[in-house]
């Protein structure tokens, strides 16, 4: 007797494993989006406060170092850190099991 394969329902999960590709979704659009609020807050969070910051610094404003030296070195730190944590998260999911397809019971 030959054996049979189901036919996929609607509503039937995909057996090319959506679960890790959501989860992988969902992890890479969290990081974004704490990034981007780091970024915006670094950008616009000097900008806002460096009238406070009127002290001199090395015969300049400390209110210049901060957006001038300080916000470059926060979005390199940025940059660094989604690399690193996306490399990491990449070589997770190559070494993780393949999907198992449906049960066909």
């Amino acid at each position: 007797m030959a054996e049979t394969t189901p036919v996929p329902q609607r509503g039937d999960p995909p057996s090319g494993g959506l679960r890790p590709r959501r989860a992988s979704g969902r992890l890479v659009g969290l990081l974004t989006l704490s990034l981007l609020l780091v970024w915006g807050g670094v950008t616009f969070g000097v900008a806002w406060f460096a009238r406070d910051l009127s002290f001199d610094f090395f015969g300049w404003p400390f209110s210049f170092w901060v957006g001038a030296q300080g916000a470059l070195l926060v979005y390199c730190l940025i940059v660094f850190g989604y690399a690193r944590v996306m490399n990491q998260h990449e070589a997770a999911l190559s070494r993780a099991p393949p999907a198992l397809p449906p049960s066909e019971f």
